[in-house]
């Protein structure tokens, strides 16, 4: 598996190998063995599947805090999407900064998000399936959204059209009136 570091501390762009034949292709999408030995720590407690049918659907920009804050690995297991993080975590030298992957069927990259940041998506192909892992279970309590087209974040999502927004998300508040509940204390590898 090959993995990258991104400008975000913490945040990787993971892209496992692929065995193909003429059936198609066989891929190890999560080794906790090998993510150890690479110095990412995750015990993944739940998987989830999300389904969006339309081109422009954004989900995000989603939370959930302490004490029930989770990490993600993320990836597509059909269509195609721009995957973004914000850094949420106050005292980060890189907080309210953003980053952008596309996630696809085809590239099979996935993106590791630490806890601490915003995760958003917008999907880029009609019937796009996002698969992702937490490290905690969901808990309606903690969950919480910051609004996608933050001018002070500035993402780039490039939508063709108007959003497709959950009622939530379009409700969401500013960056700038938010409170994070995390808190940046130095990046190492073993606490992430």
């Amino acid at each position: 598996m090959q993995i990258e570091d991104t400008a975000l501390p913490g945040v990787k762009i993971l892209t496992p190998r692929r065995f193909g034949d003429h059936r198609g292709f066989f891929s190890e999408s999560w080794n906790k063995k090998r993510m150890d030995e690479a110095g990412l720590h995750y015990d993944f407690v739940q998987d989830n599947h999300s389904f969006s049918a339309r081109v422009g659907t954004v989900r995000g920009l989603h939370f959930q805090s302490p004490p029930h804050a989770q990490a993600k690995l993320v990836r597509c297991g059909k269509g195609r999407l721009f995957d973004v993080v914000v850094d949420i975590r106050k005292g980060s030298p890189t907080y309210g900064k953003w980053l952008g992957v596309e996630l696809s069927f085809e590239n099979g990259r996935q993106l590791m998000i630490p806890a601490g940041f915003l995760h958003g998506l917008v999907t880029r192909e009609a019937d796009t399936e996002i698969i992702y892992k937490c490290t905690d279970y969901y808990a309606p309590e903690c969950d919480g959204t910051v609004r996608f087209d933050d001018p002070d974040i500035g993402i780039e999502w490039v939508l063709e059209g108007e959003a497709l927004l959950s009622e939530k998300d379009a409700k969401a508040p500013l960056l700038r009136n938010f409170d994070s509940p995390f808190t940046w204390d130095g990046y190492r590898e073993d606490k992430a």
